[in-house]
């Protein structure tokens, strides 16, 4: 039988990226794969070394990607990371707030229709074809609205099809998807399983998923491989994988020390204001494109609102209105704790108030800062850190470490960290100034089930205590808070 991908004994060469065993993995052609696994188990590292980003001692991955014509692994595996659900992995030149400035767009910023007609290009399509192979991927993915669209003003939704389009359109052997449903509302989420399992079932692209969750692997995935603490399981077909993970302990993990530890925190004096946030008829313009037209909105204080929208509606630009982060929010009628914006508060003052994460903070990390540090900035409410924290301020930022059960990586690098343990890094570093106003934008991105029930609890547990206000945005109705909800809903 052919085998696409084969190791045997592989053992990376460089220390930080090997795993605690040798791999031993046979992918035979036809088969569509899922490689699961806790956070920080080791799958991003073994699809790292699958799509030979980092070579072995010995023998390299064995590849055979007949019926391809191509022999070069560049030209055959195309690996969609978690990352790309913010844009492009390599722009070291981005920072929080440029997706909302207008500003920075020029004459050489691409467009949606600029990206497709790249990846198009770099096919073997003649001109008929490709243009027939744009038709099929925009309308698979609904991008007719986007094709004039700037890159920089794209939410991570839209970005996350926009990527996965040219990726397809560049006909690979094998594709790799990390997370693949991250970012995308459920009418996408529905459309993308669909589409990549007639392509699975009636071509010859082979499809290796990296999921965080179960409910993630889609019904045409063949096989299974689990990661378990750097351990390559072996490869199982989805009925035996079924059959093995009901056979292990199925008891659910209880939180109530942890819901208890948070709520013995101790009650800090906040802004004394019953309006947290007050909007009078805002409109957000980019050019001709309106995203949010004529809204108005009041928050009051110890409300939880959670916010809903496809792709693209506008959650995260509300969202940057509330944190200062868009220039547009001072020419609008808002209100921030009872202050009018504008009228001669700081952008630090309205920020010393907020605990923020988001798809746009995690692409602004791009420095190796250990951990501790990037929990600390939040203690300045800064990218990065400029100012060395006190004793007490690292007390508390390895007391909220510890609450999320990380505090063992303290010292590590926040590049070293798996992309779902960079996201619980992100969300202590949200909680740690003990914030009256918490936004969570997407916040369990690339979270495996533990870990999303234990933030749950989290965030539970700190909006019991008063003055406390929660803003939530999801594509997942299980992962809305708890308690009484206010559902804001944004349309397109």
């Amino acid at each position: 039988m052919q085998s696409t991908i084969s190791i045997v004994g592989g053992v990376a060469r460089l220390p930080e990226w090997r795993l605690s065993a040798p791999i031993d993995l046979d992918i035979h052609a036809g088969e569509q794969l899922a490689i699961t696994g806790d956070n920080g188990s080791g799958k991003t590292k073994l699809a790292d070394i699958l799509s030979g980003k980092h070579p072995l001692f010995g023998d390299s991955p064995k590849y055979d990607f007949r019926p391809s014509e191509r022999t070069l692994v560049s030209d055959n595996i195309r690996y969609i990371t978690f990352k790309d659900s913010y844009g492009a992995s390599n722009d070291r030149t981005y920072y929080l707030q440029q997706r909302w400035n207008q500003q920075e767009i020029d004459a050489e910023t691409p467009t949606v229709d600029d990206k497709l007609e790249e990846a198009l290009l770099a096919t073997s399509l003649d001109a008929p074809h490709r243009e027939q192979e744009k038709e099929r991927v925009v309308a698979l993915f609904r991008l007719e609205a986007l094709l004039d669209k700037y890159i920089i003003l794209l939410s991570s939704g839209e970005l996350r099809k926009l990527k996965l389009a040219c990726s397809l359109v560049g006909r690979p052997r094998i594709l790799m998807i990390d997370n693949p449903f991250v970012g995308l509302d459920a009418d996408t989420r529905n459309s993308l399983s669909t589409l990549l399992g007639e392509i699975a079932t009636s071509g010859d692209l082979q499809i290796i998923l990296i999921v965080s969750k179960d409910n993630d692997i889609p019904p045409f995935i063949t096989h299974v491989v689990n990661m378990d603490q750097g351990h390559t399981g072996p490869k199982m077909s989805v009925e035996e994988y079924k059959r093995w993970k009901s056979s292990i302990s199925t008891s659910r993990c209880q939180h109530d020390d942890i819901h208890d530890r948070v709520l013995s925190l101790p009650i800090h004096d906040g802004p004394n204001a019953d309006e947290v946030i007050r909007m009078n008829h805002v409109t957000i313009r980019y050019g001709n494109r309106t995203i949010i037209n004529q809204l108005d909105w009041v928050v009051k204080n110890g409300e939880r609102w959670v916010l809903r929208g496809k792709n693209g509606s506008g959650k995260s630009t509300l969202l940057s209105l509330v944190c200062a982060d868009n220039p547009q929010g001072y020419a609008c009628d808002i209100s921030l704790f009872g202050h009018r914006r504008g009228s001669g508060e700081s952008i630090w003052d309205i920020k010393k108030h907020i605990g923020y994460v988001s798809p746009e903070m995690h692409r602004a990390y791009k420095k190796n800062l250990p951990v501790v540090e990037v929990v600390a900035s939040g203690l300045k409410d800064s990218i990065g850190l400029y100012a060395k924290p006190t004793s007490e301020e690292y007390a508390t930022c390895m007391w909220w470490l510890s609450t999320f059960g990380i505090d063992a990586l303290g010292s590590r690098g926040f590049l070293s960290l798996s992309e779902g343990e960079q996201r619980l890094v992100l969300l202590t570093r949200a909680f740690v100034k003990d914030p009256s106003l918490l936004i969570l934008d997407e916040p369990f991105h690339g979270l495996d089930d533990a870990n999303r029930a234990l933030s749950k609890t989290i965030i539970n547990a700190f909006c019991e205590r008063p003055g406390k206000t929660l803003l939530f945005v999801t594509h997942y109705d299980d992962e809305m808070p708890g308690g009484n909800l206010f559902i804001k809903e944004l349309k397109n």
